[in-house]
């Protein structure tokens, strides 16, 4: 909980705004505490991402970009307003909002088949019995959130020192630019750039296909428009080793970079405990099965000290 009311004055603003862009009632918000603790690098069993744990084909349903480089359902911003046009299209359904919040968590379709085993009853306890098994607890435990954060003073409930900036400027990035010339330029620890901008998985922001957006920390704003040319490039010629732009795939549709994998000397990672290949592979922005590639690792056993290559430089 303190963690969660940490990140919650970074995140709940985002989503405040968004909802009262749709004109949706502010409590909504809670909802990101039970699919994700406001992790927007989570990840379920299924394959659903984000804050918001969009599944693929839905995320694409509501405009979200995900290809080699940009999972947008990472993005804090663009997937809230995407949970928000799906939570006003499913109230537009239901006329209800606990049973919009339920089709959330279970897809209309399900909701529908409640409505009907329960004799037309459109009323989240009337149709309890005939909900999925973890969309019945989903409700009830969204408004604990809600009263636990309403009422955390009374519990001695306090937040942990904030994790996230509260307030962050913009840019638009029209050409390739990597993190790390970002951070190393600026003097920014790589991780606030990732934590900032988490819809980018290599640490690259692909400008050059089409136009990112970028978010620093508000104090580094003036630095980064002093210094935007030189951030540019900076180290270019190894950052950009494999020429990310020339290479192109189509992904729904669309032209895109393609992955590339930089020719300088390897990064090492030192494994600790209750680490594991999928927990450091989205932490350097590539996959389990790169890894044991590396690696030559024959299984998904690893052991405390041990030293994998995570990518180059």
């Amino acid at each position: 909980m303190a963690q969660m009311m940490a990140l919650s004055q970074y995140y709940f603003p985002i989503f405040e705004e968004t909802f009262r862009k749709y004109d949706l009632p502010m409590e909504l918000k809670y909802m990101a505490i039970i699919e994700s603790n406001l992790n927007p690098r989570a990840e379920s069993h299924a394959g659903a991402r984000g804050t918001w744990q969009f599944m693929y084909r839905t995320a694409l349903n509501y405009g979200l970009r995900i290809d080699s480089y940009v999972d947008e359902r990472l993005d804090p911003f663009l997937s809230a307003d995407a949970a928000a046009r799906y939570l006003r299209d499913a109230y537009r359904i239901f006329g209800d909002w606990s049973l919009a919040i339920s089709a959330y968590n279970c897809g209309s379709g399900n909701v529908n088949k409640a409505i009907k085993r329960s004799g037309g009853k459109r009323d989240f306890w009337s149709i309890y019995d005939y909900l999925p098994h973890e969309t019945r607890g989903y409700v009830p435990a969204m408004v604990g959130a809600m009263y636990a954060f309403c009422y955390a003073k009374e519990y001695g409930l306090r937040p942990d020192p904030v994790a996230l900036p509260v307030y962050v400027d913009t840019f638009h990035v029209k050409r390739n630019l990597h993190m790390r010339q970002i951070s190393e330029i600026l003097g920014i620890p790589l991780d606030d750039v990732r934590d900032l901008n988490p819809q980018y998985h290599k640490d690259i922001i692909p400008g050059a296909s089409s136009e990112q957006l970028l978010r620093l920390p508000f104090t580094f704003s003036a630095p980064f428009m002093e210094q935007e040319d030189s951030i540019y490039r900076y180290k270019a010629d190894i950052f950009f080793a494999d020429k990310v732009a020339d290479g192109r795939e189509t992904v729904n549709g669309v032209r895109r970079p393609t992955a590339s994998v930089g020719s300088g000397s390897w990064i090492y990672y030192k494994v600790k405990s209750g680490d594991n290949l999928g927990k450091i592979a989205r932490r350097y922005h590539t996959t389990v099965k790169q890894l044991k590639s590396w690696n030559n690792l024959r299984s998904d056993f690893l052991s405390i000290g041990q030293r994998l290559k995570v990518g180059r430089r």
